[in-house]
């Protein structure tokens, strides 16, 4: 029989991101991130490529990104109401990790495998804000699918994009929580 694990389970099953614009200070120190960061580099990673890697951007980082914003949106014509939201994503954070995806040439593991596991260490960057105690959001945004955006504003090269960007911090409010899937709409038993 396996060897149940009650804490951890109940933790996902009532796990909920808090809303980034609800996050504040203080957030983790460097030494908890590291903390945070370790346990989201153990995710699946088919042919231990690791094909992501993460930039920690503080808040003088976050303001400077917020400052290319307005640019960029005039530049692709992006409606005002969205350039706020977007602006406000960089300006009113503390603290956000950029999960970078890095694909490696491989024979062995196609793309799609590598983009699957940026994803999973967003989520489990996520999670272990979370069940460490801090509050976590894991956004994009159209700002993050922009070549210059990411090449100029966070260095990435030109085979790298951002997989998310996971804001932590302090919540100040517990969410409500939200409708969540109904199993037996998207659940289908096969037994032969």
């Amino acid at each position: 029989m396996p060897a149940p694990n009650p804490a951890a389970l109940d933790f996902l099953l009532t796990r909920r991101s808090r809303p980034a614009k609800t996050l504040t200070t203080p957030v983790p120190d460097r030494d908890t991130l590291m903390t945070l960061l370790t346990a989201a580099a153990r995710t699946p990673d088919h042919g231990k490529l690791e094909p992501w890697r993460f930039i920690v951007l503080e808040k003088a980082a976050l303001t400077r990104l917020a400052g290319r914003i307005e640019p960029l949106a005039a530049k692709l014509g992006i409606e005002p109401e969205k350039i706020e939201k977007a602006k406000r994503q960089y300006c009113d954070a503390d603290l956000a990790v950029a999960v970078v995806f890095s694909p490696k040439d491989s024979e062995k593991v196609p793309h799609s495998e590598q983009l699957y596991s940026a994803g999973a260490v967003c989520l489990s960057l996520l999670n272990a804000a979370l069940a460490a105690g801090w509050g976590a959001n894991w956004l994009s945004g159209w700002a993050s699918h922009d070549r210059s955006f990411c090449e100029e504003g966070l260095g990435l090269a030109e085979h790298e994009s951002i997989a998310g960007f996971i804001h932590i911090g302090t919540e100040t409010m517990a969410p409500p929580e939200r409708p969540r899937p109904d199993l037996d709409q998207i659940v289908e038993w096969v037994s032969a």
